[in-house]
């Protein structure tokens, strides 16, 4: 995120000041994110310049981009202050990142899933009404393609596909607002990848949910799409739990 004057040539630094700016605002985001960085904390410019031996430049920047998040703000006389999470930008991608690798893990993933099933269902309802008849034929495609992937435990490509069902669903229901929560949907997907909070082997019942929500859609059936894709929620959140109990993951 360095800059460079209009015309000016290109310095033969940028990279570096760029690999300097992502390993600083990581660092200080997930410090602050995980409750290392306690909120009314104060910093100051010059003693994070020492302490990741980076310009003030650098600092600077890293600073705007966390004040533009929420989790710190500037204060004349007193210095960087850390902000409580309330104040937080929680539908960041970067901060939701941030939050799952933190020891707060599971209370991010609780959150995401409590709004997601607040909304999915009602876009599912809403995307059999209004999808097309193209789309609605590649949706029940995708979940075809999450069933083979899912039966030979290839993960990656599961969480490619599942990462896409959803993101066509909101897209589909035709709602601009809903259609802008694929990104959320897709951090906490790949969060729980990540953190191997979902099994090797997906369980049958939740794909075969996907297939229900995909085909009640290409049929127009809302109620049965809604319902489907309450049962995704439900069967996601017990599995993050089920998980969550047997494993010891660092923060």
């Amino acid at each position: 995120m360095s800059q460079s004057s209009p015309g000016a040539a290109p310095s033969q630094h940028a990279p570096v000041e760029t690999g300097l700016h992502a390993r600083v605002l990581d660092h200080l985001g997930t410090a602050i994110c995980s409750g290392e960085l306690a909120a009314a904390a104060v910093l100051s410019i010059d003693d994070l310049v020492d302490r990741y031996q980076v310009s003030r430049s650098v600092i600077r920047e890293v600073l705007r981009v966390l004040a533009s998040m929420g989790l710190i703000e500037t204060r004349r006389r007193v210095g960087i202050m850390i902000q409580p999470a309330e104040v937080w930008s929680v539908f960041d991608p970067q901060v939701i990142r941030w939050r799952l690798a933190s020891d707060g893990r599971m209370a991010q993933m609780r959150s995401i899933t409590e709004l997601r099933t607040a909304i999915e269902p009602h876009a599912a309802w809403l995307a059999a009404e209004r999808i097309s008849d193209d789309e609605a034929s590649e949706l029940v495609g995708i979940a075809a393609k999450m069933w083979a992937a899912g039966k030979v435990g290839d993960e990656a490509r599961f969480l490619t596909l599942d990462i896409e069902f959803h993101r066509r669903m909101l897209a589909a229901s035709g709602n601009e607002m809903f259609a802008k929560l694929h990104v959320i949907v897709a951090e906490v997907l790949a969060g729980r990848h990540h953190y191997h909070l979902m099994p090797h082997y997906p369980d049958e019942q939740a794909l075969q949910l996907h297939t229900d929500v995909a085909q009640a859609i290409q049929r127009r059936d809302g109620e049965r799409a809604r319902k489907a894709m309450v049962g995704i929620m439900e069967q996601g959140f017990a599995e993050i739990k089920s998980m969550w109990e047997q494993t010891t993951e660092p923060s």
